[in-house]
Parts: structure tokens; sequence; C-alpha cells
């Protein structure tokens, strides 16, 4: 595209002449200048092209000057746009990445009056409504400056106070005591400064965004608008999301000053003047995050639940000779499938994406449970009765760090951020931060497998032939029973946000919407479903991998992965 520097009309440029551009062609991508407007007007190819004039043209915000309507890879102007990838296409990129896709649409269609569509107004108040939930976090915070000053100097007052009550003898031990109250103040004061200057910073960014999205809405085209609200929407959601954890994770810490009764009657008993605690107090405050992932509602680009039709692409392809008992499963980001079976205890092996056996990574004396992807390389590992968390690098083949947990583990997922932990008996998860390894314990949740996606976790639990659905912070969102779905056990999440499960008891992979009113069976007996046990999804790859208990049936090739 043109530089933001002067404005030199393109045509004339290359021709070796340097004429003043007025006008900027949105579909040429080029600036024209007073006599190549008249010819580009006249023209046939190019009359009914879009003009802007250069000044409103550098008006727009500068990553949408950095748009084009013209793919990067092969220099074709987009024309279909890909639901299932979400993003637009040349005709070249359908022969080179796009083969296998089905869900193409006319770009002209996506983007039709797109400007005029609910997203932009729906996007405008977002916007409105994350201003408005920084103020008013703003305003708790200075306030709450406000408060620990006010206690710092009360508490201050209250120490000299009882000084002046005592003599001399309690010289020193005013002085630790102010010493005390000082350090915790500042501390304090510092992180609440810091913590207002950074919600300042991200209060700053809505603002700039308010101003960015008017100026698309009057100057931009079609695709650069739609192109700019996903990276708006990308921003404002990251902007939701911290709020969200601010607003969950958001204690303001009070000083306080108490000073011993006994430092007032019993001058000769006493060896300290007091002590400086700090207290923990919840502040609530309610905040408008807007809707959360945004970018999802700008196109249709999701299939609905009768859409889903799995395409098997391989079986496991056991050894000869040999016989597993699968336990549970995953598939890791490169495609590659990670088991653990009853074979010298319990082993963890790893096969190809094509269901060919690859090596022998570990064996444990106990039994695992379950087990997921984390990052780097890393699985995390639940055993049966157990209260360890075991992580281990399957790339080096050696164990990370063992970790101790409240209570014993059953189910397990991971985000890159967090692990989750489920504990079926005791009715509660464990939320393990993978930044400090700090546990939050969520009562009152009673799941078995469970799967963590987009800050809601799904559970699956076998007793009662249902599927839940609580946030992370442990609200409940929605519970569901029907007659497809008996002793349910594996449970996975599609890109989508689609719920499969595996309904052992019936032989049978359901999918659930993911607001949990619909379901739909997709695979059955007749697809291999025999006692379906562990179920994953590869979200990047859109690939899904069953593994059945049925022995016979694993000799045979029980374990299936199916394209999504």
């Amino acid at each position: 595209m043109a530089s933001s520097g002067a404005d030199i009309c393109t045509l004339c440029k290359e021709d070796g002449m340097s004429s003043t551009a007025i006008t900027w062609c949105t579909e040429c991508e080029v600036f024209l200048c007073t006599d190549c407007e008249k010819h580009h007007k006249k023209s046939k190819a190019s009359k009914e092209h879009s003009t802007m004039c250069t000044v409103d043209y550098h008006k727009l915000p500068q990553f949408m000057l950095e748009t084009s309507n013209r793919c990067q890879d092969h220099d074709k102007k987009y024309e279909l746009y890909c639901a299932f990838h979400s993003c637009p296409c040349c005709i070249h990129c359908i022969a080179n990445k796009h083969q296998k896709c089905q869900d193409l649409k006319p770009l002209d269609d996506i983007l039709k009056d797109f400007k005029l569509s609910a997203a932009v107004p729906l996007l405008k108040k977002d916007l409105q409504d994350l201003r408005e939930s920084f103020e008013e976090v703003l305003k708790h915070l200075k306030d709450q400056i406000k408060t620990i000053h006010n206690q710092k100097t009360n508490g201050i007052q209250e120490v000299r106070t009882t000084r002046k009550l005592l003599n001399d003898y309690f010289d020193k031990l005013e002085k630790e005591i102010l010493t005390d109250l000082e350090s915790q103040h500042s501390k304090l004061a510092t992180d609440m400064e810091a913590l207002v200057q950074q919600t300042e910073n991200r209060a700053e960014l809505i603002d700039k965004l308010q101003e960015d999205i008017s100026t698309m809405t009057k100057h931009a085209t079609e695709v650069q608008t739609y192109i700019g609200l996903r990276e708006i929407e990308k921003t404002t959601s990251q902007a939701a999301k911290y709020l969200d954890e601010l607003e969950s994770s958001s204690q303001f810490n009070d000083v306080e000053i108490s000073v011993s009764s006994t430092v007032k009657s019993i001058l000769q008993d006493v060896k300290s003047f007091g002590n400086i605690s700090v207290k923990s107090s919840r502040k609530i405050f309610q905040t408008k995050t807007g809707r959360k992932d945004q970018a999802q509602h700008l196109v249709p680009m999701v299939h609905g639940i009768e859409q889903i039709k799995p395409t098997l692409l391989n079986s496991l392809r056991v050894p000869e000779g040999e016989i597993l008992q699968i336990i549970t499963s995953r598939i890791l980001p490169d495609g590659t499938l990670l088991l653990f079976h009853e074979k010298k205890n319990s082993m963890m092996v790893q096969y190809k994406s094509d269901g060919t056996f690859m090596k022998e990574l570990m064996t444990f004396e106990e039994q695992p449970y379950d087990l997921c992807f984390v990052k780097d390389n890393t699985v995390a590992i639940t055993f049966y009765g157990s209260t360890r968390l075991l992580l281990v690098d399957i790339e080096k083949i050696q164990l990370l760090k063992t970790i101790e947990l409240a209570s014993n583990c059953y189910g397990v997922s991971s985000d890159s951020e967090v692990i989750v932990i489920s504990h079926k008996r005791g009715s509660k998860i464990i939320i393990l931060n993978l930044k400090d390894m700090t546990q939050n314990v969520l009562e009152e949740i009673r799941v078995h497998r469970i799967s963590l996606f987009n800050g809601k976790i799904y559970g699956t639990y076998y007793y009662e032939d249902r599927v839940d659905c609580y946030r992370i912070t442990g609200e409940h969102l929605w519970t569901f029973t029907h007659e497809d779905i008996y002793q349910p056990e594996g449970i996975a999440v599609d890109m989508n946000g689609f719920v499969y499960i595996t309904s052992r008891g019936k032989n049978r992979i359901v999918v659930l919407s993911s607001d949990g009113k619909t379901s739909r069976t997709v695979l059955c007996e007749d697809d291999g479903m025999n006692e379906p046990y562990a179920i994953d999804i590869n979200k990047e790859l859109g690939t899904m991998l069953v593994t059945c208990t049925n022995w016979d049936v694993i000799n045979k090739g029980g374990a299936f992965i199916f394209k999504i």
C-alpha cells in the first residue's frame, strides 16, 4: 500500500512524474492526481470504484492503512471467504490451502452493507461498556488509595496518642512500629498505584479504539472496516478478559493498627508496641465487559450442530500380537497421539497421526487416571486416588515437577495458563495457577472428566448421566441430560464451542451446543463405537481422537482419528 508520507500520484510516479495526489482509490489501492482521477472515473474497469480524499485517507487508523484487499501470498484480489478458517481467500488460496474447505462464500455477500450491520453498533456498545467499566474500576481503586492513606493516618495518630501516656521505655518500640507501618503502607500504596496506572493505560486504549471505530465507519472501505473491526475486537476481548480477571481476583489490602491493651496497663510485661496486619477485604463492583470473543459474531463462521459429520481418517494400528487396554488418550499439537495403556504397569506411548506406533515413553507404578497437554512439550498426569499431579516433558522424557494438591486427582485439563483438576467424590475442582503454582478450590462441583475452554469448565458425571458447564469462577451455567447420554465418560470441546461426549453405555458420541440446549448423536456402533471411553480434539487441526475400552475392538483398531 501507499506510504503515509507525501501523497504522490501512483500512476504519475510510475511514469517518472511527481503530481500531487488528491484521492485514494480503495479498489485499486493507488493515489490519484486530478488528471488521473478523471481518466479513472471514465474507464469502464474503474468508474464504479469508490474513492476518498487523501485527507480522509490519512485519518484512518494506522493498522487500517496497512490492510489490503489483495492476498499477500498471491497478489490477487480477495474474492471468497472461508468460514472454517475465518479468513478471506483469493482464487489461488483455494487451490493451495482450502481444497477441503466446504463452506466458502463470496466475499461480496459477506461484506454487503457491513457498515450497516449489527456488528458495528454492537461493537460500539461493547467499547462504551468497557469504558464505563474502567471508570468504575478506577473509582474504586482511587478510593482504596484514599482509604489506606486514611488508615495510615489513623494508625499513626493512635500510636502517637498512646505513646504520650508511656515513658521513655517505649521510644524504641514506637520507632519499630512506625517503621513497620511505613513499610507496609508504602508497599500497598505502590502496588495500588501501579494497578491504577495499568488500568488507566488500558482505559486510554479503549478511548483510542472508540475514535478509530468512528473514523472507520466514516471513511474506511467495507473490507477495511471488516478487518479493522476484527482487530479492534481482539483488543476489546483482551480488555474484557482483563476486567474479568480483575473483578474475580480484586482483593484490596487494608492497613490495620491494633495497640495491645497490655501496653496501656502493664508496662513491664510489654515486649512490642503492637502489630501491623494487612487484612484482605473483597470489594465488589459491577463491570460491563461486553460480549466475549466478539470476533465470532462478525460473520456466520460456525457450522450448526446439524452440519457436524465426523469423517474417519485413521484407526490405531497396534503392533502384532499385542492387546492394549487404553486408559486415556490425547492429541498433541503436532497431531501425534499420546496414550496410556496397561502394559508393564501403566505405560505412556506415542503414535503417529496415521495411527502407527512411534515409541514407548515412560511407565508409572500407579495407574494414571487422566492426562492433558499443558504447553512446551509438557503434559499433566493425574492418578487414581492420589493427590499428586505430575508435570512431564515428553520431548526429553523427563519428570519436571510433582505437585501435591489439596484433594485427590481425577480429570484434568489446561489452557496453558491454569490446570483444572476434578475431584468427583469430594465435589470440588482445583485450579492450579501455572505462574505462581497457587491453588484455588471450587466447592460443590461434582464432575468426572473435564475440559477447559474459553474460561468455562465442562464436565461429565458418570453416575448421574449428566453433563455440566461452569465458569472458571465456579458459577454454574447449565446441566444437560438426555436419553442418548448414558454413562458419559470423556469430554472435549471443539474450536466453535461444541461439546463432544462419549456416551459409553449407549456406544455413541453425542455433540452438545455450547449453551447446553441441543444435542445430536454423530457417531454410533455402526461407526465402530463400542464402549467409547476417552475423547480429545485438536482445535487447530480439526481432528478428534476417540478410544474404546472393549479389548477385542482395541485389538482391531479401537482408537479412531476423525476429521471434524
